[in-house]
């Protein structure tokens, strides 16, 4: 089956079995805590890739819309996983951290950088705003959700004595959003794309393309990703902590930075390729859909079942400075996409603003 692939396809296979089966070997070996952590951190993000990977080539046999869906309930399973193994060991700020930092990475990081490599190689992209702009609205309407129990804790309202009640609240009128939000997806809404499209002149010294997959590997490939996503993630989390204490990392900036770039965004790093390509509606759809989706269905989905996986529970109640840095990253990706047009400047300003907020953090 794995004919069907060509080399870049193969490469990304290959990567998560090598750098699992290396994760695996460093977990039951005595090798320093940091390598650890490395060797985990390179497969979790391997997998990320091949589980993203999988999903689109699903998506080829299913259409548009029911591939959004697709994505929206597999596509941050790496996330989740770690997600899960770090609130049982009571690392509730590094998970807060990891789900805004996702948020982040997309928006300002990935985003940025598909846009600097776009704008540099074919100048000012055009792109229709329809579907970005819907993105966009729903990202803020999910920030300003987000930012009520903290704001509400942090100004010492009378709710502020309710905290987990009123995250749960808000988890249930996101999940309420999201689901709302299905039909759109069903429609052919902003739908993550897919790798058969390409544009015009796109060669590759690879050799001809063999997209789409068979369905059987398709499957096969998402069924062994996700489980690779599960063990890597409990290795990952097992390795994280002595791996903080040894690197004198604090929990935020691990989680905002390290975790949530190893389990994210190198998967949605697809978004630039297909920026290079000048498709910039396509690198837009699969750059802002992962974000979209951990605010809307990942983060409220966590806080409502933080209680049942035991150790730390979750709440939205996060630190002044992440909420800061979320509302100020939606307002600014709401400016970069409504006008249906962006340069290489507005991807420099972007991944600026990415280290700006991620060295703020760099202390706790």
């Amino acid at each position: 089956m794995l004919g069907s692939l060509n080399r870049t396809q193969r490469r990304v296979v290959g990567a998560a079995v090598a750098l699992s089966a290396a994760a695996a070997a460093t977990h039951f070996s005595p090798v320093p805590q940091v390598a650890r952590f490395v060797v985990a951190a390179a497969a979790l993000a391997s997998v990320a890739a091949l589980v993203g990977t999988a999903i689109e080539q699903v998506g080829e046999h299913l259409g548009p819309g029911p591939t959004g869906l697709l994505q929206s309930g597999l596509g941050n399973l790496p996330e989740l996983f770690v997600a899960v193994f770090a609130l049982r060991q009571g690392l509730v700020r590094v998970v807060q951290a990891a789900l805004v930092g996702s948020v982040l990475s997309n928006v300002l990081l990935v985003l940025g950088l598909a846009l600097l490599s776009g704008g540099l190689r074919h100048g000012p992209q055009r792109f229709p705003p329809q579907a970005p702009r819907m993105i966009a609205t729903l990202l803020v309407l999910a920030v300003g959700a987000l930012l009520v129990p903290t704001v509400a804790v942090h100004l010492h309202t009378p709710a502020s004595g309710h905290a987990a009640t009123l995250s749960m609240v808000c988890a249930v009128f996101l999940l309420i959003v999201y689901l709302a939000s299905i039909p759109f997806w069903l429609r052919g809404g902003p739908a993550p794309s897919d790798h058969s499209a390409s544009a015009p002149g796109e060669g590759s010294a690879a050799g001809p393309s063999f997209s789409p997959w068979p369905l059987r590997l398709s499957v096969t490939l998402l069924v062994v990703g996700s489980g690779l996503s599960a063990v890597v993630s409990d290795w990952f989390v097992a390795a994280l902590d002595p791996a903080i204490s040894s690197l004198h990392l604090s929990q935020a900036f691990t989680g905002l930075v390290v975790v949530a770039i190893a389990s994210n965004a190198v998967e949605n790093a697809v978004g630039v390729r297909f920026a290079l390509r000048a498709r910039p509606d396509f690198a837009l759809s699969t750059i802002l859909n992962s974000p979209l989706q951990v605010a809307l269905l990942l983060t409220p989905a966590l806080v409502l079942a933080s209680p049942a996986i035991g150790g730390s529970r979750l709440t939205l109640v996060f630190p002044p400075l992440m909420v800061v840095g979320l509302a100020v990253a939606a307002v600014v990706m709401v400016i970069v996409v409504y006008d249906g047009e962006y340069t290489w400047l507005e991807g420099v300003a972007l991944v600026a603003l990415y280290a700006i907020v991620a060295t703020a953090f760099w202390w706790g």
